[in-house]
Order: structure tokens, then C-alpha cells, then sequence
């Protein structure tokens, strides 16, 4: 199915009047945007294709993997001494772009690709 929900959702004038607001609540709700994080700072490290995201995010742009670990070492501390940002330093709506989603999204079409050319079959000629 090539049509994914988050298309249907873009594609959609209605559906997307509907679910921006309630997309902005939920971020100011979970509270990641008060500690100085984007959302693309939550997405876990642990697997192999995000850890190669962020290895071509340090190629392709030093500067955003350095704003990134400091991002989430001023959010370690803040969690430690269980304090917010000033209300002027929190991550705006304007702020939270999507930074490591395009290396992702690129990386995980190169493992489909590599994925789909491995199980390729050869049959012998008869």
C-alpha cells in the first residue's frame, strides 16, 4: 500500500486543520520542548539505522550533531535537578523542525534496496 496514513493526512486540507492543533497541544503536553529538546532528539539510538542517520548527519552538518548533544546533556541536567528552562528558552513550534528524518528516511531506503537486491534468486539454466 503506497499511501500512507501521514499522506492521507497531508493530503488532506480537512484532516490537516483537525490534527495541526492537536499535533501542537500534544507537543506542548509532553513537555520535551520546556527541557530544550527537539523531537528528533527523543528517537532512540540503539539501532543500526539510526546510528548511521546521525553519522551522516555529523558529515553532512557538524554543527546540528554538536547542537544535538549538547541539546540532550542540558536536558539530563535540567531532569537531574528537576527544573525547566526559562520560559523564553523553550524549543517553539517554529524551532521543532525535523532534522534527522531525512537522513533516516534515507538510510532506511537504502536498506530496503540492499535488503531486496540480497534476496534476489537466481535461476539455473535448463
Amino acid at each position: 500500500m503506497s499511501l500512507s496514513l501521514k499522506n492521507l493526512v497531508q493530503s488532506s486540507k480537512f484532516l490537516t486543520g483537525i490534527l495541526a492543533p492537536v499535533s501542537k497541544v500534544y507537543a506542548g503536553a509532553a513537555g520535551y520542548q520546556k527541557i530544550g529538546l527537539r523531537y528528533d532528539d527523543l528517537i532512540a539510538e540503539e539501532s543500526d539505522l539510526v546510528q548511521e542517520a546521525l553519522r551522516r548527519l555529523e558529515i553532512a552538518d557538524p554543527k546540528a550533531a554538536y547542537d544535538r548533544a549538547y541539546r540532550i546533556r542540558v536536558a539530563q541536567q535540567l531532569s537531574l535537578s528537576h527544573a525547566l528552562l526559562p520560559k523564553d528558552e523553550w524549543v517553539t513550534n517554529q524551532q521543532d523542525k525535523r532534522y534527522l528524518q531525512p537522513f533516516i528516511d534515507e538510510v532506511a531506503s537504502e536498506y530496503a534496496e540492499r535488503e531486496a537486491f540480497d534476496n534476489v534468486k537466481v535461476a539455473a539454466r535448463k
